[in-house]
């Protein structure tokens, strides 16, 4: 069976039993300790830190969808309540999940898939209680939400760790609803940083090999400290169950986001207003750097922060305010977590020279993801040069063919052959537009622009493309024709 990511929400229908196993102890006042050493028990710690997590049901109306609703009078009448209707033909249908709270006053974290939707929110505590809780805030990105709960009382709490200092084989305890099973706990490892689950543009998840399963989203994964790591969000599974991969959302960007939606009710991110490309080790070398680290800019938004700044398409970005930029995905972090309206140092190159530019980072309102597409490659004996592609110069039943628009100078790309060095990369209908940085207008300047960079032995081309309304950027290796 093919394995499938899973969230952890588990839905039941209305009437069927919850049981919670209640404990008592405190939250606090954890001393530091060696987070690689195996305790001789996790007995002391899931007694202090089990009253800070609940348990989180929901109810929400379905309207009716084509099943029979019997009238009053009905001989099968009866059957109503099996489906779980009410006289008006609606059905309940809930949703189990974990969370934790975050302060005295009531201020819980868990999933935004655990309460999506819902009509009715319950915290579950361990001694027992439900309470009605409301939604202060929810983000989708992150699949983060934060609720509040009205008490008399303080309730016990837990705090955030530093998730940048954990390190794969740290201990970890997750506490949780698994499948309704409150108060459930499983011990296990960082099993790896940094993971990419393909769920969005802020993956950057915790991995870990303790046990977790549905019902158990939005619930903490504890280090030995007591202090919430991350929160549990998803698994990998071929059956729907653990299997020793699970994954959770590092508790830095937990207490960011949530931060945010307690303060404003929304998550609020920066916004750089580029679109860009990974860098690849060819195109380090094009750009005359070793290594495969920054992203390459491949349009500026005309209405963005980087518009109003000294940001160029065809800059290769190495450092944002700061921090290195790892790829693609790791911008998009770097940018969403620094504080909007701040003046940020970017360090780039251009032109083969490094240089340093100011910005002041916009606030992100909407994205839109990129699109890709497959090469289409042709042989002909047009392809016989260093590049192995056919170009020609662009004309207008070109343009309305590819949808090129008349602001954009360059070739045409009419085929590639699959013996070339632009196999893979280039594909007919694209437009180069720069070789090596150089503009190019004709086939004859390409080629003598392939020609230059093959006397250049060991150094790639760097070519810039048109593309799907947007450019790019390949290198390509004039010595690995076929």
């Amino acid at each position: 069976m093919r394995p499938v990511l899973t969230a952890l929400a588990f839905c039941v229908f209305a009437g069927l039993p919850i049981v919670a196993q209640a404990q008592v102890s405190l939250s606090d006042g954890l001393n530091s300790v060696d987070q690689q050493e195996t305790p001789t028990s996790f007995a002391a710690l899931s007694r202090r830190l089990m009253p800070a997590v609940v348990n989180i049901t929901t109810q929400q109306t379905i309207a009716p969808q084509g099943l029979p609703q019997f009238p009053n009078g009905d001989p099968l009448e009866q059957f109503n309540e099996f489906f779980g209707r009410d006289p008006e033909g609606f059905s309940q249908q809930g949703s189990l999940g974990s969370g934790f709270v975050i302060s005295a006053d009531g201020l819980i974290v868990t999933n935004n898939h655990v309460i999506e939707g819902a009509d009715e929110i319950n915290a579950i505590f361990s001694d027992g209680r439900t309470v009605r809780a409301i939604l202060v805030g929810t983000d989708i990105p992150t699949d983060i939400a934060v609720l509040k709960v009205d008490l008399d009382e303080a309730l016990p709490f837990v705090e955030f760790a530093d998730s940048d200092k954990a390190e794969v084989g740290d201990w970890v305890m997750a506490i949780g609803n698994p499948f309704g099973f409150g108060g459930s706990v499983s011990v296990g490892i960082v099993s790896a940083r940094n993971r990419d689950i393909q769920s969005g543009n802020y993956d950057d998840y915790i991995q870990t090999d303790a046990a977790i399963n549905r019902g158990n989203s939005g619930g903490p994964l504890f280090n030995l400290n007591g202090e919430v790591l991350g929160v549990n969000t998803a698994i990998i599974s071929p059956t729907g169950g653990s299997v020793g991969l699970g994954f959770s959302i590092p508790s830095n960007l937990v207490k960011q986001i949530s931060g945010q939606l307690i303060e404003f009710g929304s998550a609020r991110r920066g916004w750089f207003g580029v679109n860009v490309q990974a860098v690849d080790t060819g195109l380090a070398q094009a750009y005359g750097l070793n290594g495969d680290d920054g992203v390459i800019i491949t349009r500026v938004d005309p209405n963005g922060p980087a518009a109003r700044s000294d940001i160029e398409v065809g800059d290769l970005i190495l450092q944002f305010d700061g921090k290195s930029v790892d790829g693609v995905r790791g911008l998009s972090r770097v940018v969403a977590e620094t504080e909007i309206g701040k003046t940020v140092e970017i360090a780039m190159i251009r032109d083969g020279q490094a240089r340093t530019v100011s910005l002041e980072l916009g606030e992100l309102e909407s994205s839109d993801p990129d699109e890709e597409t497959t090469p289409v490659v042709v042989e002909s004996s047009l392809t016989d040069n260093p590049m192995g592609v056919d170009l020609t110069e662009l004309n207008d039943t070109d343009r309305r063919r590819y949808g090129i628009s008349s602001d954009i100078d360059g070739v045409l790309v009419r085929s590639v052959s699959p013996k070339g060095s632009s196999f893979g990369k280039l594909q007919k209908g694209d437009v180069v537009i720069e070789m090596a940085f150089e503009p190019v207008a004709t086939p004859t300047e390409a080629l003598v622009a392939m020609d230059k960079a093959a006397r250049r032995s060991g150094t790639p081309l760097l070519v810039r493309i048109y593309r799907g309304q947007g450019t790019m950027f390949f290198s390509i290796d004039l010595a690995a024709r076929g």
